[in-house]
């Protein structure tokens, strides 16, 4: 964000209909300067009202919104005091929100200050990329032998709603989603801490890097795309294919 009076929007992140994501989340709202840890003077702007049962989850999800889509800067620190005011709410569900993301690896505990958007460059997103691949193909090839068609069958829909969701051009909405259909195929394996170590790999591969671009809707769409391909070499058990697939698929999450 740009010094002066000038603010930006957090948007939430879309829901992921198909997949039994939480209800609609918090409306428009956006992080004033205040809100910066370095920038607390003064005072912010009125506050908007939260509509939903979570607050906490409802402030989750405009963060991680605002952290995809860019407006949330990579190195800067933000005050949970000001955001709360700026939602309508109090520091607390703001702090809590934070301290998850914190455990996610999206920010860094600043004392006394606030939260810092953690800075990831392409060497660690590479490193998270190996890693993803080391734990994901060898799965991803083990269901290919085993699962039936008729199972995959019942992903199609998952898949479908990751490319209506690249279809928003949404970053976040996208995101929740992909690693949602990728939850589901792994959740195949019957290993629920195979799952639950893949699926934060796979949410920190997804943060963007400092003065990167934010990803554009061609780029969710392609990725998307490659769901549905997955799904069709998975179906025809084409041990070869899905192997190339994975790795592509996992190696393009770097970018």
């Amino acid at each position: 964000m740009e010094q002066g009076s000038r603010r930006e929007d957090v948007r939430p992140s879309a829901p992921c209909a198909s997949v039994g994501a939480p209800p609609q989340a918090l409306a428009t709202a956006r992080v004033p300067e205040q809100a910066r840890g370095e920038h607390t003077h003064g005072e912010p702007s009125a506050p908007r009202a939260v509509q939903r049962h979570s607050v906490r989850g409802q402030i989750l999800d405009a963060l991680r919104s605002a952290l995809m889509g860019g407006e949330l800067v990579p190195g800067q620190v933000y005050s949970a005091p000001a955001l709360g005011a700026r939602f309508g709410v109090s520091a607390t569900p703001v702090r809590e929100a934070m301290q998850q993301l914190a455990q996610e690896g999206a920010v860094e505990v600043v004392p006394n200050r606030g939260f810092r958007v953690s800075e990831r460059g392409p060497r660690e997103r590479a490193e998270l990329a190996e890693v993803r691949a080391l734990v994901e193909v060898p799965v991803w090839l083990r269901l290919a032998r085993t699962v039936p068609a008729a199972r995959w069958a019942l992903l199609r829909p998952l898949a479908q709603a990751t490319v209506a969701a690249a279809a928003t051009g949404d970053p976040a909405g996208y995101a929740e989603c992909d690693r949602a259909f990728h939850r589901a195929v792994l959740s195949l394996s019957g290993n629920a801490q195979l799952v639950a170590v893949a699926d934060d790999l796979h949410r920190r591969s997804q943060w963007p890097t400092p003065g990167g671009p934010v990803a554009r809707r061609a780029d969710l769409t392609a990725d998307a795309s490659e769901h549905t391909a997955l799904l069709d070499a998975l179906v025809a058990q084409d041990l070869t294919a899905v192997q190339s697939l994975v790795r592509g698929h996992v190696a393009g999450a770097e970018g």
